[in-house]
């Protein structure tokens, strides 16, 4: 009676079910009781999140025996009995129970780590492909101006879409290096042209890093054809009003004002192709021309896009390069009346004959009458430039 009634209370039992006291260890109430309380505590087992299968057996396992051990007061008669008693059965059912919730635990975590190990290469698969698309990003904002690689990559664009953007008010600059040809050249010295194309590339390189400036913003490069360099300003498409806003005309001033920064990269260009010069000395010298007007923007090739402005305005800008002075910044006289509203100083030179356009009157920019925004002093002019005897 005491060694039951001790096992009893390590199943927490303390009531009877049947009618049968619960301190009887022989009453049948009782063992079906207990059973079915050892059955509960074995799939509450089996409910153990954080648990592996492993440790959720051995917890089993020692339920089953503890079980057996309270239940079983000698096993001497069970060879003198002619039939199995009913609480071996019991047993037998309980420690098959585990058997079972063992197997069914044991698959439920194999489930569980294979669906981790798919989570976690799903995540990385996550990674990788944002990876490659910021990379991908970055190269077409390489290749692209800002604006026109977000609708590349926007979802509604169309493979099959054109890209063109007309523009009415754009400043269009070319830059060339006249004597950079005669420095070319394809002896061993010079590595067969590589070492020329190196500092070619020096030169490039620091004419992309003046338009990370903060005041040249506006300027976007369009292009290099072997040693010229042209660039444009304006072709930033202004932001759609809102609805029930009214758009404001921008006055005179504030719709060039990208084209004073253009002339001021222009300067800024010649001020750096000196500091080059000196350092490896050498006499390069540019040769720019500029010009204003409306232009026709548009990526073109579907493998490698190219994005390139086309116009009038475009032509005339090349002409005022290839038939201007080097080392200085040739303009038409349409350009003239709206620089020098902007405080700079301009030469006239004179009437220029333009192939395709006759005889036009242009004029070359010295510099600043005053402190501009990007180069400082009263005006700049450069040792190379033509000087200004009026």
């Amino acid at each position: 009676g005491g060694a039951c009634k001790g096992g009893l209370l390590l199943l927490g039992v303390n009531v009877s079910v049947t009618g049968v006291p619960m301190g009887l260890c022989g009453a049948p109430g009782t063992r079906s009781y207990q059973a079915h309380v050892v059955v509960l505590l074995l799939m509450g087992t089996t409910m153990l999140v954080q648990a592996s299968h492993m440790v959720k057996t051995a917890l089993m396992l020692v339920t089953g025996l503890t079980y057996t051990l309270l239940t079983t007061p000698g096993w001497g008669h069970l060879h003198r009995s002619p039939a199995v008693p009913s609480h071996y059965l019991t047993i037998a059912t309980i420690f098959l129970m585990i058997l079972s919730l063992y197997c069914f635990t044991r698959h439920v975590e194999k489930l569980a780590r294979t669906l981790f190990l798919w989570k976690m290469e799903v995540h990385e698969q996550k990674e990788r492909l944002s990876g490659m698309r910021r990379r991908n990003e970055a190269l077409v904002t390489n290749m692209l101006p800002e604006h026109v690689a977000r609708h590349f990559l926007g979802p509604a664009r169309r493979h099959e879409e054109l890209y063109s953007q007309a523009y009415d008010e754009v400043g269009v600059m070319f830059a060339s290096i006249p004597n950079f040809s005669d420095f070319y050249t394809e002896e061993s010295i010079n590595n067969g042209g590589i070492e020329c194309l190196r500092f070619l590339n020096e030169i490039i390189s620091d004419f992309d890093g003046l338009l990370e400036q903060p005041q040249f913003q506006t300027i976007t490069k369009i292009k290099t054809i072997g040693s010229t360099y042209m660039a444009a300003s304006g072709l930033i498409p202004e932001p759609s009003p809102g609805p029930g806003t009214r758009e404001v005309p921008l006055c005179a001033r504030d719709r060039w004002q990208h084209l004073a920064d253009l002339t001021e990269f222009a300067l800024a260009m010649k001020v750096a192709l000196m500091n080059i010069n000196y350092q490896s000395f050498n006499n390069f010298m540019l040769r720019i021309g500029m010009n204003k007007g409306g232009v026709l923007a548009g990526v073109i090739g579907a493998q490698k896009p190219h994005y390139d402005i086309w116009g009038n305005t475009v032509n005339v800008a090349s002409r005022m390069e290839s038939t201007g002075q080097v080392g200085n910044i040739q303009v038409v006289e349409e350009t003239y009346l709206v620089l020098k509203d902007y405080g700079f100083r301009l030469v006239r030179r004179g009437p220029v004959f333009v192939k395709g356009k006759g005889e036009l009157i242009t004029y070359l920019v010295k510099g600043r009458e005053r402190q501009g925004s990007f180069l400082s002093g009263s005006s700049v002019t450069l040792p190379h430039q033509v000087v200004d005897n009026t």
